[in-house]
């Protein structure tokens, strides 16, 4: 029988199976075949072949993994090797904050990068949106400028952004809507609110939620695996219709975003502005966008159709690619 992927960890993994029972599973002998080594081979909404074992009816073994929509993975710096975070992806959320944790937009630059070569739809949310708007009144109307400027960087780009609190319940109605018969991934940084926001969306959820380092204002790990959760979605937040469901992958807060699979000479075709301009210079392919003459790119920053915030994005995230060393 088929099943879907709850969570996992060492090799054992919560199977939905189709006849309704839930059961723990291992991996039956070598069965998983790949042609890249991973940190973990399964992840959270992968639909796998089960067979059910003959004594344990909540145990069963894996005989092989169904065709995959989609993955959304991260290189693993410690493990050496491609992470797995979520498969068969209808959206990946990007979460991200003004304030508290701070705002990182190179963090949500590489996780679009690494959406854009998995062919997922990414969509960016601000949460903690009351945070920014306390800035205009507090002295730091510089500081939400700057957010608010990058925040419209991507809408002009295409993407769709979200500026929501889970706190105040601002945006979270027309969030609850985008989310509704979806499969998301909720990806982020430790201390953005990925939790209180399913908490929000689904009352009967009690996800424990984290504080901050005050010293570093960083989050602390609260998620410890990627787990799939099915949200009945709060009648506060579907004008009064019950019965409305979403389907969330909540991954665990990542610090550093390392991309996987992407060369720091191709970064550029996945930053979607810069992909008509690829190719199109002197030096063609071999052109670094850097201090070549007549560079397309080049071009396009000096001409404003490419966002000077974003060429510096590109060009750090590039260089960290080179030199094997990543920033927060």
């Amino acid at each position: 029988m088929q099943g879907l992927v709850i969570a996992g960890t060492n090799n054992l993994f919560t199977v939905e199976c189709d006849d309704g029972v839930t059961r723990l599973c291992s991996i039956k002998g070598k069965v998983i075949k790949s042609e890249r080594e991973f940190y973990n081979p399964i992840a959270p909404g992968d639909v796998l072949e089960i067979e059910p074992d003959p004594v344990n009816d909540d145990k069963g073994q894996v005989l092989s993994i169904a065709p995959r929509k989609n993955t959304f993975l991260r290189w693993n710096v410690k493990g050496r090797c491609p992470q797995l975070l979520a498969c068969n992806l209808d959206y990946l959320i990007l979460v991200t904050t003004p304030d508290e944790p701070p705002f990182r937009p190179r963090f949500t630059d590489r996780a679009l990068s690494q959406a854009e070569h998995q062919g997922i739809v990414p969509v960016i949310v601000c949460n903690k949106w009351d945070l920014a708007e306390r800035m205009q009144t507090d002295g730091r109307a510089d500081e939400f400028e700057r957010i608010e400027r990058r925040l419209e960087i991507w809408e002009d780009l295409g993407y769709k952004v979200l500026r929501i609190s889970a706190k105040t319940g601002e945006g979270m109605p027309q969030f609850a809507a985008l989310l509704e018969d979806r499969l998301s991934a909720f990806v982020g940084q430790s201390g953005v609110g990925k939790s209180s926001l399913i908490n929000v969306m689904d009352n009967t959820c009690v996800l424990k939620t984290g504080s901050l380092s005050k010293k570093y204002g960083r989050g602390n790990h609260t998620t410890t695996k990627g787990t799939l959760i099915h949200l009945n979605l709060n009648v506060a937040l579907t004008e009064g219709l019950q019965n409305r469901h979403a389907d969330i992958i909540d991954t665990p807060g990542i610090r550093r975003f390392v991309l996987d699979d992407i060369q720091a000479d191709d970064v550029a075709l996945y930053f979607k502005e810069f992909e008509p301009f690829v190719g199109k210079c002197r030096f063609g392919m071999n052109c670094k966008h850097d201090t070549e003459p007549d560079c397309a790119v080049k071009a396009a920053v000096q001409s404003g159709t490419i966002s000077e915030e974003r060429y510096e994005s590109w060009k750090r995230i590039s260089e960290e690619i080179r030199s094997g060393s990543w920033s927060d």
